[in-house]
């Protein structure tokens, strides 16, 4: 039931969502209205759940580490403590994202009790100083790089705008050591990066750099801020005729176009942005064909793979959002956007049902991203 009323969600209800997340006491906020339709308490213990079931789950998994010894081999209970489960490293992140982000919109139902028990017995600041030492130890210079630690800024960012919680205030300043190496990290990267990453996976650049530029304006960390927006400006202000007809690849989860026209926007004025975008990516029509950008189609959805195009419809419906908000309010682009959007979110939310593991540890935080309108400016 929850999947069908998602599905039929209009685009344009995300920027209503944004502004009431903006006007309305957290606390009070039993249901946010998107566009006529209602992001309920169900729905969200639905995608909850499906966190809740995998970030204690420490198998299958995932190790991403070279060895140096036989010291190195070891549980992932014993090498990444707080985000040993959902997989792996970064799919465990942005469940506990989630699991803020969630229990923070509705902080009076049920499931929110559980993800704070779970967020109070992983995010001690015993476990991260073990996570701090792991991401230290030799040949882990680009652990999780740049992904993981976006959404590791991402979760710092949530738990930053809800200080008004003690429990918030607990868990910020237990992952504060690990939220200042991965802001490191990136800001020691970023100059020796001569150019962008333009896959449509974990190593991508657009997509992490804004993630983490919206963490360094809400940290108030001005000098990573200040570096992004640089680089993001030497990396693509010149772009031209973006080859959007050669996405997807077969196993993309983010687009290489879009996901640069997302962070550019986040970069540039609206007049600015909206000829940028007119050279970048001169293809969107001034007029909804239908089918300009079509679907990524998913064959089955227990390949670990493949499953990545349905993380591909809900990555790309909040990244046409995001674009549309970028633009002039009279922009003809704007009703065409949004209507991709649609179509994608459709598309995304329907496969967010955790009927098998390939999807199920990570598609619900993308589906919680999108439908709570996180990306969006407001």
């Amino acid at each position: 039931m929850f999947r069908r009323r998602l599905a039929f969600l209009p685009a344009a209800g995300l920027a209503l969502a944004a502004a009431l997340a903006a006007l309305t006491p957290v606390a009070a906020r039993a249901e946010v209205t998107l566009g006529g339709d209602v992001l309920d308490a169900a729905v969200a213990a639905r995608f909850a759940e499906l966190a809740l079931a995998c970030v204690g789950r420490e198998y299958p998994n995932k190790i991403a580490h070279v060895l140096q010894s036989d010291a190195d081999v070891a549980a992932p209970r014993e090498l990444t403590p707080a985000f040993c489960g959902c997989f792996d490293w970064h799919s465990a992140v942005h469940g506990h994202w989630m699991l803020v982000r969630l229990a923070r919109w509705f902080p009076g139902e049920p499931f929110a009790a559980t993800a704070r028990a779970v967020l109070s017995r992983n995010l001690t600041e015993e476990k991260i100083v073990r996570e701090l030492a792991y991401l230290q130890g030799e040949d882990r210079a680009d652990f999780e790089r740049p992904y993981g630690l976006a959404w590791l800024l991402q979760l710092c960012a949530e738990l930053r705008e809800w200080q008004e919680d003690p429990d918030a205030r607990l868990w910020l300043a237990a992952l504060a050591p690990l939220e200042a190496e991965a802001a490191a990290r990136l800001a020691d990267w970023l100059p020796k990066l001569l150019h962008p990453i333009r896959t449509g996976e974990h190593s991508q650049t657009a997509f992490a750099l804004g993630l983490a530029l919206d963490w360094a304006r809400r940290a108030g960390d001005d000098s990573l801020a200040v570096l992004i927006e640089q680089r993001a400006i030497d990396y693509h202000m010149g772009d031209r005729n973006g080859p959007l007809a050669y996405e997807p690849s077969g196993q993309d989860f983010l687009s290489p176009c879009l996901a640069e026209a997302d962070l550019m926007r986040r970069i540039l004025g609206p007049t600015r942005f909206a000829i940028w975008l007119r050279g970048f990516l001169p293809r969107i029509p001034d007029k909804d064909t239908g089918d300009w950008l079509p679907l990524a189609e998913v064959v089955d959805h227990t390949d670990g793979k493949l499953v990545h195009l349905d993380g591909l419809n809900l990555s790309r419906a909040w990244m046409l959002e995001g674009i549309a908000a970028g633009l002039p309010p009279d922009d003809p682009r704007r009703a065409t956007l949004l209507a991709a959007a649609a179509r994608h979110r459709r598309a995304g939310l329907a496969a967010v049902t955790g009927e098998h593991y390939a999807g199920g540890h990570w598609l619900a935080s993308f589906a919680t991203y999108l439908v709570t309108g996180r990306g969006l400016p407001h």
